[in-house]
């Protein structure tokens, strides 16, 4: 079953954030407020009181930069236990059409995915909890995605997913996606036998 971004549960504006809790209401679309003036414009990218005040309390430890060409596809990825990670994602140039897959095998939601489109000129950020896989496609010529994780990189920890697992069904906005040799070859998610 397609879940898409497009629907929400809960929305929260706080003075400097808006907080919006999608279909899979673990996964967080976040807007910042920009304070605009004849110069341009300044906001926080991250503040966390007022992401702790609407539930999202993680210890982000490493920030992490990808620069990706048009077509491209990463993903889907994520930490395996004991180094499960949250994610908190934004596109600092270009446009990406941003995905999560709940794989939390006790969860409701298992195998549903939900997406966003985050861009330079959105400003929005996804917060992508652990127990979900992680993804995004380059929508133009390119794209810079930036992304706040909670845990430090273990190559024995890197797991995913194929981006087109029939099973998941995600409407990728792209045809013929460049894929890395790593990600071509990753398992469907009915396939993985390991603690997420």
């Amino acid at each position: 079953m397609v879940v898409l971004a497009t629907m929400f549960i809960t929305q929260i504006t706080m003075a400097k954030f808006t907080f919006t809790k999608l279909s899979i209401p673990d996964v967080v679309l976040v807007e910042p407020t920009l304070f605009n003036d004849e110069r341009g414009f300044f906001s926080e990218m991250y503040n966390k009181r007022e992401f702790v005040d609407v539930g999202i309390d993680e210890d982000f430890v490493q920030d992490n930069f990808s620069f990706s060409g048009g077509g491209v596809v990463r993903g889907l990825h994520f930490s395996i236990s004991p180094h499960g990670t949250s994610k908190l994602v934004r596109c600092t140039s270009g446009e990406i059409f941003d995905v999560a897959v709940d794989i939390r095998s006790d969860s409701e939601t298992f195998g549903k995915w939900v997406s966003a489109v985050l861009s330079e000129q959105n400003h929005r950020m996804l917060f992508v909890p652990k127990g979900f896989a992680h993804g995004f496609c380059v929508m133009g010529e390119s794209a810079g995605v930036s992304y706040k994780v909670t845990d430090f990189y273990y190559p024995e920890s890197d797991a995913g997913i194929i981006f087109n697992d029939p099973d998941i069904a995600i409407d990728w906005p792209i045809k013929n996606p460049i894929l890395s040799e790593k990600d071509k070859k990753l398992p469907f998610l009915k396939d993985l036998n390991y603690e997420r």
